[in-house]
């Protein structure tokens, strides 16, 4: 199995480079709140898509929602929204570079609270690579002339709290798919993004209704640009989840680091920005630990 959440790893992180360069875009028409509810709101078709397809492949009828799985998949959504809010936070007071560096302890996060909530084993090799590779994804992120003074604890506090939240919603997620027995892995990871993206949808379109219209309303009139984000959502959320149906999180989410080098490539390729030699040694950090996690995870 270990080649196919290695696959799903690398093809969520890909996939999400590719939502977050569509969403970047979405946030100057419709602002940050619309162009995050898009990942919801128009991923859930596509989610219910999914799970029709794979319980036709496996021939296996929908597994019933059961309490434990139920509380973990809320956990996991509400968890998830508030990390997102915190980051954005963060974002306004620091610059993106340096908020990605506090959002990508999350990694290390993860380790923990899979082992606290879990009870998931990993060896010390293992937490040794997750550690290297996130301090290869901090190296990419920090860039010279970032102040690192009194002033940068509150963004620091969000920043932190952000990885904190999304490693929780992580570890919910694959506590939500465990609790689901006797299921192909597939059809756990396919029932749980539907129910995750029912419930952030129907929070979210919830909170717009009330306090934000013009945003959701924003969102209905381009639904051609929203609907290929949403679908970007979806296709990385199912595959991210495949791979916590078959390991560890913290596996899952360190592998997933590769994002940013996608995000490097991106850059110097259409952009046509220059990698620094602290980002090329960035990376390479990231590769190693990746590596190492592949030999002894």
């Amino acid at each position: 199995m270990t080649l196919y959440w290695v696959l799903a790893a690398i093809i969520g992180a890909a996939g999400q480079t590719t939502r977050n360069a569509m969403q970047r875009n979405l946030t100057q028409v419709i602002g940050t709140v619309g162009a995050t509810q898009v990942r919801f709101l128009y991923g859930l078709p596509f989610s219910l898509l999914f799970l029709a397809i794979v319980a036709t492949l496996t021939q296996h009828a929908v597994p019933s929602l059961n309490s434990t799985m139920l509380g973990f998949a809320v956990a996991g959504a509400v968890t998830q929204i508030l990390a997102t809010a915190l980051m954005l936070l963060a974002m306004r007071e620091r610059s993106f570079a340096v908020t990605t560096a506090y959002t990508k302890t999350e990694p290390v996060q993860v380790a923990i609270f899979g082992v606290v909530v879990l009870g998931d084993t990993m060896s010390a090799m293992a937490a040794i690579a997750i550690v290297v590779a996130t301090l290869g994804v901090i190296l990419m992120a920090i860039k010279p002339g970032n102040s690192w003074n009194a002033d940068g604890l509150r963004p620091a506090a969000y920043g932190i709290a952000s990885g904190a939240f999304f490693a929780m919603s992580a570890v919910a997620y694959r506590g939500g798919i465990l609790a689901l027995e006797d299921v192909p892995f597939a059809l756990r990871a396919s029932t749980m993004l539907v129910t995750a993206l029912s419930i952030q949808t129907v929070m979210l379109l919830s909170y717009m209704a009330i306090f934000d219209r013009q945003a959701l309303l924003g969102s209905l009139k381009i639904w051609r640009a929203s609907l290929l984000a949403g679908f970007m959502g979806a296709f990385a959320s199912q595959a991210w989840f495949i791979g916590f149906s078959l390991t560890a999180a913290a596996n899952v989410r360190t592998l997933g680091l590769v994002e940013m080098i996608f995000a490097q490539i991106i850059t110097r390729r259409v952009l046509k920005e220059q990698t620094a030699g602290r980002e090329w040694a960035g990376m390479a950090l990231t590769l190693i630990g990746v590596a190492a996690l592949l030999v002894f995870g």
